[in-house]
């Protein structure tokens, strides 16, 4: 169908401050954990429970070496050497939340080539920003992101702050998207963790408490492998290390340990149970919701509205619809069809559209209308082209509902 991108990547989610951000408060016992982690692998053990090979204290120097050799090549990371562009590393930064780098890729070329700039993106209004960030998902994201771009323009004079503390402070940028910005920015002394540095420092020292809960010890690990002296000022190199050695060696199935420069020291490799690490306590599920959605045409025109500029979905664009409740049925949703005089039956159309929310699953049924070319939008809602539907700011949820609704 013209005009529409079928590839779904990501659910969305309620706006957050940061759907990065990790809770910094730290306890006695994490403390004592830590302690006893690293007393572990410092200290005399048997061949059996302490991996052979260099001293800890290698390890930071270790990574480097592998990174110099091995460092990823993305759109957003200078060569060796250069200087990192902070707008670049923050933008980079933002889409990365809760996505993969393939699916990134083309988005941060496509935000580059429009805003080169903060002080462009600054400028530019957040319509334009949601319509070009349409089926990245997270929609919270992209309003963060223009906030923050006008923050950092109105309040800072277009340069970021240069330290964690002035970087939190921006919308949108929580504790490991700044932690992330000053080292790999500004070359700031801390680690930002991911999902792939987790999983490194998890099997590194097989931390056996599961996350959620173990965010914080892994935090406090993660920072023993900045390493002191000359690497001090390598601080954004190191966690970009520990990043690729995630993504490209320490994967979450078959790991390949034999290559990794820290093997020698894996506790979790040494006792075969690379892939037991991270433990994970059980996800819970929300209940399924089931909604209603109207695809309404006039000849090649297609009936849509904005959704409301808070909550789920914020200011995108949708077709009509009804409420997406645990308890619902036909009944009810017709009772929240559009009022068009015009259509005297609604046709539904076999199956259900389908989606996966962070919090809930989704099922909708679509029924379609066709109207005559006279036919005005009901207040509020406005007729769009089919052709263009690329340019408008929809989300996933919303192609698949308009594919369904159209296909023959």
């Amino acid at each position: 169908m013209a005009g529409l991108d079928p590839a779904i990547h990501v659910s969305d989610q309620r706006v957050k401050k940061d759907v990065d951000a990790r809770d910094e408060r730290g306890h006695d016992v994490e403390r004592l954990a830590l302690r006893n982690y690293i007393g572990f692998m410092n200290s005399p053990a048997p061949a059996k429970t302490r991996p052979r090979g260099v001293a800890s204290a290698g390890r930071p120097a270790l990574l480097l070496a592998w990174y110099d050799r091995h460092r990823r090549r993305l759109p957003w990371r200078p060569l060796a050497g250069e200087r990192a562009d902070p707008y670049r590393v923050w933008l980079s930064e933002i889409m990365l939340q809760q996505t993969g780098v393939k699916t990134v890729g083309p988005y941060f070329e496509k935000f580059l080539a429009r805003w080169p700039g903060v002080e462009a993106l600054g400028r530019a209004s957040l319509d334009d920003v949601l319509r070009l960030w349409a089926g990245l998902g997270y929609y919270s994201r992209a309003r963060n992101l223009h906030a923050c771009a006008v923050a950092v323009l109105c309040d800072h004079g277009g340069a970021f702050p240069d330290t964690e503390e002035g970087l939190r402070a921006l919308p949108g940028i929580g504790p490991y998207t700044a932690a992330a910005i000053a080292a790999i920015a500004f070359g700031r002394r801390t680690m930002p963790v991911d999902g792939n540095i987790e999983r490194v420092v998890s099997r590194l020292f097989a931390v056996e408490q599961p996350l959620p809960q173990a965010k914080p010890l892994i935090r406090q690990l993660a920072a023993t492998l900045l390493g002191a002296g000359d690497e001090q000022s390598r601080a954004g190199d190191s966690a970009q290390a520990l990043m690729d050695l995630g993504s490209s060696i320490c994967t979450p199935k078959k790991p390949a340990c034999a290559l990794c420069p820290l093997n020698d020291e894996c506790v979790a490799r040494a006792r075969g149970e690379q892939e037991v690490y991270p433990r994970k306590a059980p996800k819970k599920t929300g209940a399924l919701r089931r909604g209603a959605a109207f695809v309404v045409t006039r000849g090649d025109q297609l009936l849509v509205r904005s959704r409301p500029e808070k909550g789920l979905l914020g200011g995108m664009t949708e077709v009509p619809g009804s409420d997406w409740l645990a308890a619902h049925d036909d009944k009810t949703a017709l009772k929240q069809a559009p009022a068009l005089k015009a259509v005297a039956r609604w046709h539904r159309k076999a199956g259900v559209v389908t989606h996966v929310f962070t919090h809930f699953p989704l099922e909708l049924a679509v029924y379609t209308a066709e109207l005559p070319a006279r036919a005005r939008a009901p207040e509020g809602m406005r007729w769009v082209p089919v052709a263009t539907l690329g340019d408008e700011a929809l989300p996933n949820v919303m192609r698949k509902v308009i594919a369904h609704g159209l296909g023959k």
